[in-house]
């Protein structure tokens, strides 16, 4: 982890433009807001390329998806590509129907993503690699390190597999993370607000390796920071306190 990308993050406060589902929406903001992002939710088509323009980076998210939102997605991630803006893209459920795997299809041939995060099977299905899922879960098991060097390799961008050990490559490399708590499977939308945090850190100048690392250790420490707290007796207690931990500096949550 880098913690000056924390700390460029937060002097700059990025503006985040997500089109997100609508599950997760409320979550998402305050974690990325107690981050120190700054978060607008927009997934009108008349305004998404609009918005893209005036954002310092972009989350495409299907968990809740629709045919306009599709629209509004691909727009956004044009003017952000041409804009040259980190794209996030969280396929979300992309197995679970034949509406989704086409919609993912259809963003990733007209869009350029910075980086796919989502688990095992999310990434397992963008590259034809049998694995188990329900709904927007992986169920599957098997090499998670093929999974995303897979999808690396064939969108060119960087892979980033959520699970027990988090997986990234970049096509070139593949490093492990190791930080997290297993509440996290028990909130909705964690893999969401991950998405963003993500993104926030994609928007400094430092290498791309150490922005997704950062971003996803830093997370899972918040987490187990959170959980470790006496207040906390279960997910609905987790999160207030995690939502507070998100906005701590790195050596409070490593305690040092």
């Amino acid at each position: 982890m880098n913690p000056t990308i924390i700390k460029s993050v937060r002097e700059k406060t990025p503006l985040i433009h997500h089109l997100t589902n609508q599950v997760v929406m409320n979550f998402t903001a305050n974690g990325l807001l107690a981050f120190g992002g700054a978060p607008v939710m927009a997934k009108a088509e008349e305004e998404a390329k609009d918005m893209a323009s005036i954002a310092d980076g972009l989350l495409i998210n299907i968990g809740t998806l629709t045919a306009k939102d599709l629209d509004a997605m691909i727009l956004a991630g044009k003017k952000a590509n041409e804009k040259g803006i980190p794209v996030v893209l969280d396929p979300v459920g992309v197995a679970a129907t034949t509406f989704r795997t086409t919609a993912v299809k259809q963003i990733l041939k007209e869009v350029k993503p910075t980086a796919i995060k989502g688990n095992a099977g999310e990434l397992a299905h963008l590259v034809d690699i049998p694995w188990q899922t329900k709904g927007v879960e992986s169920l599957g098991e098997g090499n998670v390190e093929d999974i995303a060097r897979s999808v690396a390799l064939e969108y060119k961008t960087t892979a980033v597999v959520t699970g027990k050990i988090d997986i990234i490559c970049t096509g070139k490399s593949c490093m492990e993370n190791h930080t997290g708590h297993p509440i996290l499977a028990k909130v909705t939308g964690a893999g969401c607000l991950l998405s963003s945090i993500l993104t926030a850190c994609l928007t400094t100048d430092d290498p791309i390796e150490e922005q997704v690392l950062t971003a996803v250790h830093f997370y899972g420490l918040a987490a187990s920071h959170a959980a470790a707290s006496p207040s906390v007796n279960g997910s609905g207690t987790f999160i207030a306190p995690f939502i507070d931990a998100l906005s701590l500096e790195p050596e409070q949550l490593e305690g040092k």
